[in-house]
């Protein structure tokens, strides 16, 4: 798991600017995006909980380094910024949950 969380990290830090701006530019195009990851964490043998784990890796990446791009997404980052450890760990649980297929 160690391993995986590794390169989740790797892969944020090293988004191309385009492509992140084309995830970011809407809501739908993020949970897209999520999904995707999520369907290839699963193909991977990862349980929920650790891809809630690779999930809150992605939202603490996105609340300290990137500018909400539209509302729902405003709203996440103020959720999270309020939140507990705990209350982010389920919120990101609940990110998972959204965009499972």
């Amino acid at each position: 798991m160690e391993n995986h969380m590794n390169k989740v990290e790797d892969k944020l830090e090293n988004v191309d600017e385009a492509k992140k701006e084309q995830i970011l530019k809407s809501f739908e195009e993020f949970k897209s995006y999520l999904s995707k990851k999520v369907e290839m964490g699963e193909k991977l043998g990862l349980n929920e909980e650790q891809l809630a784990v690779a999930a809150e890796k992605v939202a603490g990446h996105l609340a300290n380094k990137e500018e909400p791009r539209n509302a729902e997404e405003k709203l996440l980052n103020e959720l999270w910024e309020v939140g507990t450890k705990e209350q982010q760990h389920h919120l990101a649980h609940m990110l998972v949950n959204l965009v499972k297929k």
